[in-house]
């Protein structure tokens, strides 16, 4: 239910003639961060890897918004953040097609699945959580600048808590492989992107914001039964539903870092509960931030499309 505490956007303004793009959006948080953005007037792109789920959700989303007025306009493109070769062709599409990007939303995640490796032979969390959307960032940030005041938002976790390694020596962690520890990598490297970035666009007109949603009932659960004890799912819905945010309440940190005007003058900082939080030590270490950006620009094989070169 999540009523215990949690924050809300309380902010009005509006996104109208402003151009989003959110990664996963068919479910979750992501679909009502789309479902609020569409109500302020924006056109939202909304990036999804299955389709079929993708049209429900934006039916889903004209139907909630039946008879109101201000509406934006929802766009479906096909993105598979896992899969390289999918980003650099929706990023290619963006390019092409829209005339500015104001709001970036890295939402799409999986969590906690058995080790498995992307098509480009990357373990699945690191390559979905982290890599698929830094090479999205790096290829639409050309237009991103072009479209300032911008803003970037990083989806990360409180999991990024139980971070014990880059495994930089053992990238993929085929010599051990832990479900837990690969999510919380990703969900720092999350936010040492997000460090890192800030810090490399300063002066610029793009602030940049990574965050914890709060515990949230969604489907990311989906894997646990399998990777921690038979049940693990069943037991996160129902017994520890009544701790838990829903998605709409979820979303609201994502919302604030996007249009709140005080999260405005800030970037490169953690939020959670619409608040400026504070993530572990390792979450703030430059050094660590930069070898992942170097680390990530090498794995991603950026090349000339390094916008910082």
């Amino acid at each position: 239910m999540g009523w215990l505490c949690h924050g809300k956007c309380t902010s009005k303004a509006r996104l109208d003639g402003k151009i989003a793009v959110i990664t996963g959006c068919n479910t979750g948080i992501g679909k009502y961060t789309a479902l609020d953005f569409y109500r302020r007037g924006a056109r939202v792109i909304m990036a999804c890897r299955n389709m079929e789920k993708a049209e429900a959700a934006r039916n889903w989303i004209v139907e909630n918004c039946k008879n109101q007025e201000g509406l934006g306009n929802l766009v479906l493109m096909r993105l598979d953040v896992s899969s390289l070769g999918s980003v650099r062709v929706f990023s290619e599409q963006i390019m092409q097609n829209e005339q500015y990007i104001h709001l970036l939303i890295n939402n799409a995640g999986i969590m906690m699945c058995p080790r498995t490796l992307s098509e480009d032979g990357y373990e699945l969390q690191f390559a979905t959580n982290h890599l698929g959307h830094f090479l999205l960032t790096m290829l639409l940030l050309p237009k991103i600048l072009q479209s300032g005041p911008a803003r970037i938002v990083n989806v990360s976790s409180v999991a990024h808590r139980y971070y014990s390694s880059m495994y930089f020596d053992d990238i993929n962690m085929e010599k051990r492989y832990s479900s837990v520890y690969s999510y919380a990598r990703s969900k720092i490297s999350n936010i040492l992107f997000t460090k890192e970035l800030a810090k490399r666009l300063e002066g610029s007109s793009v602030t940049v914001y990574s965050l914890h949603p709060g515990v949230v009932d969604t489907e990311l659960s989906r894997h646990w039964s399998s990777i921690l004890f038979p049940g693990a799912t069943w037991i996160y819905h129902n017994v520890f539903g009544f701790f838990q945010k829903t998605p709409e309440q979820g979303a609201q940190t994502t919302i604030y870092c996007a249009v709140d005007e005080k999260a405005g003058g800030e970037s490169g900082l953690y939020y959670d509960d619409c608040e400026v939080a504070k993530p572990i030590a390792k979450a703030e270490d430059p050094e660590l931030a930069k070898r992942l950006w170097d680390v990530s620009v090498e794995m991603v094989k950026l090349g000339s499309d390094n916008p910082f070169k």
